[in-house]
């Protein structure tokens, strides 16, 4: 089955895939306050649960990826969401932190393989010339579930408790694994090497140099969005409202970056990732600056959710066409790259808000966190234009 344009049923059940994952992944900064008080822990440690959920993909991600390579896409998938769905039952039902931290973990295995499983399907899917805009599509769903579920999600566990949160969500993935049952195209099991042979594709400078921009340009991210609930309340002077408005700004944001950044990988725009990584800066550091401004907060939020998000599909097609026939490999520890940024982000902003260098000061270190990533990102090489790119079937 292959398409004719991106509104596919096949490609929006992937994107609702990718909806559930990201509400699931994200929920839980827009919630940090009323987890933490319910299960009676601290504000650092209420981070803890997204550093394990980041390293529950990060340990997934080299596991999974060899088999999945292996396997027909929509049964990997199904099976994927599937546990997903079931993890976040657990996560609701769990009876204490320590609970909750182990059933984030492992939900999270499940979603290392999903993503890389998703874009690639997505791209074989897409005409050849719109494969990275199919790739961000799936992502998409993870971005809109900024726009709607990290708010909404929110705004249900403040109204409820924050574990109704976490019932839905795994309703949601039921209804996922439904459409992908009826949607996603039956297909073979693609050709791969064997796993030694797939590692030995990954295992190369020209794809662990994207990868190691995506870990760094996470650890930015994350650094300050694990925490972003506390800091706009206690420092932007935010009411709960005013906060979970403010979240839906910036996941407007990621979903207008993410998209803009499929439509500069298709054009092969070299320079996409280092200018996005700039315009990231620039915002934290308004935010820094002007965080309790009555607007111009808003603004950057939403400036910061774009450029942070535009880098995501540039990135993942350059894996996939350095990488060949790992390709498989490659997308999923894309997402272990991007995970390991976010479990060390997290870490990172816990230990500067342990060494009580200040929730206002936070800012700072996503800037500087950046710069590095900047650095490191500028020799990247240019995409190739669509009619040269590899196939991925």
């Amino acid at each position: 089955m292959n398409p004719a344009t991106l509104l596919s049923l096949p490609l929006l059940a992937l994107a609702l895939g990718g909806f559930v994952v990201g509400s699931s992944e994200f929920i839980i900064m827009g919630l940090l306050p009323e987890v933490a008080a319910d299960l009676r822990v601290s504000l650092a440690d209420a981070g803890l649960l997204v550093s394990a959920y980041a390293m529950g993909v990060v340990i997934g991600a080299p596991l999974l990826g060899p088999l999945l390579g292996r396997l027909a896409r929509k049964r990997a998938l199904l099976w994927l969401m599937g546990a997903y769905a079931l993890g976040n039952l657990g996560c609701a039902l769990a009876p204490d932190y320590h609970w909750l931290l182990a059933a984030r973990m492992l939900t999270a295995i499940s979603h290392a393989g999903f993503f890389g499983c998703a874009t690639l399907l997505a791209a074989e899917l897409a005409p050849v010339h719109r494969r990275a805009s199919a790739m961000a599509l799936v992502l998409s769903g993870l971005t809109i579930a900024n726009v709607l579920g990290v708010p909404l999600g929110a705004w249900l566990g403040q109204a409820t408790s924050w574990r109704m949160t976490f019932f839905v969500v795994a309703a949601l993935g039921a209804l996922a694994v439904l459409a992908m049952a009826l949607w996603l195209p039956h297909g073979q099991a693609p050709a791969r090497n064997a796993a030694h042979s797939a590692w030995g594709g990954v295992l190369r400078w020209p794809v662990l140099h994207p990868l190691l921009v995506c870990c760094l340009s996470s650890v930015a991210l994350f650094s300050v969005f694990t925490y972003i609930s506390p800091l706009l309340r206690e420092v932007g002077g935010y009411s709960a409202e005013q906060n979970n408005g403010a979240l839906l700004l910036f996941g407007i944001g990621l979903t207008l970056g993410n998209l803009l950044g499929g439509r500069l990988a298709d054009r092969g725009l070299r320079h996409a990732v280092p200018i996005a990584l700039a315009v990231s800066g620039l915002a934290l550091l308004g935010l820094f600056a002007w965080l309790q401004q009555p607007l111009l907060p808003l603004v950057l939020l939403l400036l910061w959710g774009m450029a942070s998000f535009a880098i995501s599909s540039p990135l993942q097609m350059l894996l996939v066409e350095q990488a060949g026939e790992s390709a498989s490999l490659a997308a999923t520890l894309s997402h272990a790259a991007f995970n390991l940024g976010n479990a060390s982000g997290a870490w990172l902003g816990g230990l500067w808000l342990s060494a009580q260098y200040g929730l206002s000061n936070l800012p700072l270190l996503g800037v500087g966190a950046l710069a590095l990533t900047l650095l490191v990102a500028l020799p990247l090489p240019r995409l190739r234009a669509s009619k040269e790119r590899l196939g991925l079937q």
